[in-house]
């Protein structure tokens, strides 16, 4: 279940005050990348002040990555386990969850380099019909409407039958035309074009139009953006026990959002398992820095098509939100540019700030898709990871 928006919306507990289902997925302690730590780092000791703050709220653990004039710095804080007390680290692989649009992006904008896309044609130029046939008034739906959420496609994940399906069968491996089959026969929710609203099911189609031209969508993605970037612990569908990693976090939700946590692991690697497009890449918190760097450096894209991509639509507030796979906020009155994301357990956040030249990504391994009470705190020492940076 992707994040709607790209913000987050943190749920969160008191572990000292809850009780813990004793479930999971095994998860080891890993190498440390000593290199990229840089104990020199000048605000090093105010993170780690803030991500210990962020704990003890109630996240289980957190990591993250930052780059900035000094160079590098990664830190870790918490538990990727809580059972069996296993220490969240830097190393630790982190589910990315809508993150993964920015990526699906660059992929199609890949392909518009290679001349194999017209952004501004319908995408039904490039998609089977199987596929196409669920969306209504396909035709005049362009690649750029579904890549900066102008295309008035519904979302599948307003479902009551997706969502009551997924937490009865949670073993269950969605395909991406199942998604499709949730939004068959309903109105598209606006004039394609006319104006912004975020909807997972927009990247879903991207996929499957991506699959059709390069036969598989997760290869073409590894080939022309994991491997000119060198991100070795950076893994999506095509890679051989993809989510079996003993790398990866532990997942945690707040189920009732009574304060109960309980290991969700299992259903979010199921649910991670199923998504393409719109999600399902796990990452070490360097290497989603990487990613975004390369990018805003011209790594990936050639400067022109950076600028499409950075070509914002506004919300209905007027405000510049989103572009083609890349959002546009603003924290503490610094204009941020990046994506976030958000599952049944986890959540992260990657963000560049132009003005102070400064990329980070943070990542929590709790769920930000339900709510709970006691979220203000966490909200707050999120807010002072940024404090810290930004000040």
């Amino acid at each position: 279940m992707s994040n709607k928006t790209i913000t987050w919306a943190l749920p969160l507990f008191l572990l000292g005050a809850c009780s813990v289902h004793q479930q999971g997925l095994p998860v080891t302690g890993c190498a440390e990348e000593m290199e990229i730590t840089n104990s020199g780092y000048s605000k090093a000791a105010a993170l780690k002040q803030a991500m210990g703050r962020l704990t003890k709220s109630g996240v289980p653990g957190c990591a993250m990555a930052v780059y900035s004039e000094e160079g590098w710095w990664a830190g870790a804080a918490g538990l990727a386990k809580i059972e069996g007390n296993v220490s969240m680290q830097t190393c630790h692989l982190q589910y990315l969850q809508s993150v993964a649009k920015s990526y699906m992006a660059v992929a199609v904008l890949k392909l518009y380099e290679q001349g194999r896309v017209n952004l501004d044609a319908p995408f039904t130029e490039y998609m089977p019909e199987k596929y196409s046939r669920f969306v209504a008034d396909a035709g005049k739906i362009t690649v750029r409407m579904l890549l900066n959420h102008t295309s008035g496609v519904p979302e599948y994940n307003f479902s009551p039958a997706y969502v009551t399906y997924l937490l009865q069968h949670p073993d269950h491996i969605f395909s991406p035309e199942d998604y499709l089959k949730y939004i068959e026969g309903k109105p598209l929710d606006f004039e394609p074009g006319s104006r912004y609203a975020y909807r997972n099911t927009n990247y879903v189609l991207l996929a499957l139009m991506t699959d059709a031209l390069t036969g598989d969508h997760a290869r073409f993605m590894s080939e022309t953006i994991f491997a000119p970037l060198g991100l070795s612990h950076t893994f999506y569908r095509s890679q051989p026990g993809y989510l079996s990693y003993p790398e990866l976090a532990n997942a945690y939700w707040d189920r009732y959002s009574d304060g109960v946590l309980e290991n969700a692991s299992p259903l979010q690697r199921s649910n991670v398992a199923s998504l393409a497009g719109d999600d399902g890449i796990v990452a070490t918190p360097v290497e989603a820095v990487k990613f975004l760097k390369g990018l805003m450096e011209g790594e990936l894209l050639a400067p022109s098509t950076l600028e499409q991509m950075q070509t914002w639509v506004l919300d209905k507030k007027g405000f510049p939100r989103y572009g083609l796979g890349l959002g546009h906020d603003t924290i503490l009155g610094q204009a941020a540019i990046g994506h976030s994301g958000g599952g049944i357990g986890a959540g992260c956040e990657l963000r560049y700030f132009p003005e102070k030249k400064l990329y980070v990504f943070i990542a929590i391994n709790l769920g930000t898709v339900t709510d709970s009470p006691l979220h203000v705190e966490a909200s707050k020492a999120r807010d002072e990871l940024f404090e810290v940076l930004l000040r």
